[in-house]
């Protein structure tokens, strides 16, 4: 496990030797996040452009002056997208610093695994589109936040995606639809949503598991080639998206057949594949790759242009650097919203930050304002039950070269999901022995 320390309070760098002897004072001042990243491994072609997008945006924020003051302290921690090294980073880091205020787990794994542990440190989970679906509701899982989607979402757009291209929903009956997913938990989370679309619509799904990381991927190709769905979708990531790519054009699938989750859509996924991708489709976490948002141009020109940038300056606006810009972002929000009620200029504990991001009410023109325009879709609103804050999601497509959005804004439909997520939610809390969570704690 390899510690990387970030500090991006401008205290260490004003004054050399005086500014050290200082900076213990300093960092009670600093809001400590610490990043569980995978830079090294089969992961880490998707796991860095992230990383560096979530540091570059605490690195802005800094730049902007902190959180109505409060500089941010960071530390990374390289986890290779392991799950028990996930949590020995956790263990690690959680309590340095005064304590950390929030965590990313990024890998699906490792949210099941701390979201156990969490309402014991009280400290928030946030998983932008990952982790656990049912991890909606904010009265079984307190402390998770699957902020701006969750994979039911992401399945459930897919589906009327592909029904708005047939002509309708009814257009399904007697199609095959079949999922290509990654032999995990995060592989299995679209399942039980696709399984209950098919029996609304009578399309025939057909379940392909891939053992990770997913480099041999033959034999499922094979059934593909046999069985001829009408539509694959590819629950993928890192090298298994671009693998399952080449075994579709070396098998003939047509590539505007086959429609990814968001972690199956981005540069790395098809770079490597170039014209052999085009047609590719896959949703969006609300944002694609976007080079001219307001805050990929101030991020260049605070940051990078100066010699502040974590990454390579080519990458920043491309899909995965923006998933960790707005990842960082719906923390650095919950933080905000914290203060707003227990006092700004002041240090947040994982508590209060909590309250925070269940308390967000993210306009479009806070958005915007924040340099989000055309990146995010507002509001995203959370509450007590609700801890998603958004289900809208589109489509782009690979055109050979770059990704372009290719449809409007959907909606997930929330009379198919809410039921799914109060009922597995109420399952998961009754096998846990979990308290239900009273009333008065949503009016505090």
């Amino acid at each position: 496990m390899k510690l990387r320390k970030i500090v991006l309070a401008a205290a260490l760098t004003a004054a050399g030797a005086g500014a050290l002897l200082t900076a213990p004072a300093a960092m009670a001042q600093e809001q400590y996040l610490p990043v569980l990243s995978y830079r090294t491994g089969p992961y880490a072609p998707n796991g860095t452009p992230t990383a560096n997008g979530i540091v570059d945006y605490y690195k802005l924020v800094n730049e902007r002056g902190g959180i109505n003051g409060v500089k941010i302290l960071v530390e990374e921690c390289e986890t290779g997208y392991d799950t028990a090294r996930s949590v020995e980073c956790y263990e690690r880091l959680k309590g340095k610093n005064g304590g950390a205020a929030l965590i990313h787990p990024w890998s699906t794994g490792a949210t099941f695994a701390l979201t156990e542990k969490a309402p014991v440190d009280k400290i928030p989970l946030i998983t932008t589109g990952y982790g656990r679906s049912e991890s909606a509701d904010g009265m079984v899982f307190k402390w998770n936040f699957p902020l701006l989607g969750t994979y039911w979402v992401a399945a459930d757009v897919i589906v009327q995606a592909i029904g708005k291209k047939e002509g309708g929903l009814d257009k399904l009956k007697g199609k095959k639809i079949a999922l290509v997913y990654h032999d995990s938990p995060f592989g299995k989370e679209p399942i039980p949503l696709l399984q209950e679309r098919a029996k609304m619509h009578g399309f025939d799904l057909q379940l392909l598991p891939v053992t990770a990381p997913g480099v041999e991927q033959k034999a499922t190709w094979l059934q593909v080639r046999q069985s001829r769905p009408d539509y694959v979708l590819l629950w993928g990531w890192g090298v298994m998206n671009s693998t399952a790519l080449k075994e579709a054009q070396a098998t003939g699938y047509p590539r505007d057949k086959m429609y990814g989750v968001w972690w199956a859509g981005a540069e790395p996924d098809v770079r490597d594949v170039g014209q052999g991708a085009k047609g590719y489709n896959a949703v969006t976490l609300q944002h694609g790759t976007d080079r001219n948002a307001p805050i990929v141009k101030e991020i260049l020109d605070k940051l990078h242009a100066k010699g502040k940038g974590t990454g390579p300056k080519e990458e920043v606006g491309e899909t995965l650097y923006l998933r960790g810009v707005v990842s960082a972002a719906m923390g650095v929000e919950g933080i905000r919203a914290a203060q707003e009620r227990f006092g700004k200029g002041k240090v947040m504990t994982g508590e209060q930050v909590r309250w925070g991001l269940e308390n967000l009410n993210l306009t479009q023109a806070k958005l915007d304002a924040l340099g989000f325009k055309g990146v995010l879709r507002g509001p995203i609103s959370t509450s007590c039950t609700d801890h998603v804050g958004s289900g809208a999601a589109r489509i782009h497509t690979w055109d050979g070269s770059k990704w372009a959005f290719s449809t409007d804004w959907f909606d997930a439909d929330s009379q198919i999901i809410k039921p799914m997520v109060k009922s597995t939610a109420a399952k998961y809390g009754a096998e846990k022995k979990l308290e239900a969570r009273p009333a008065a704690d949503c009016s505090s």
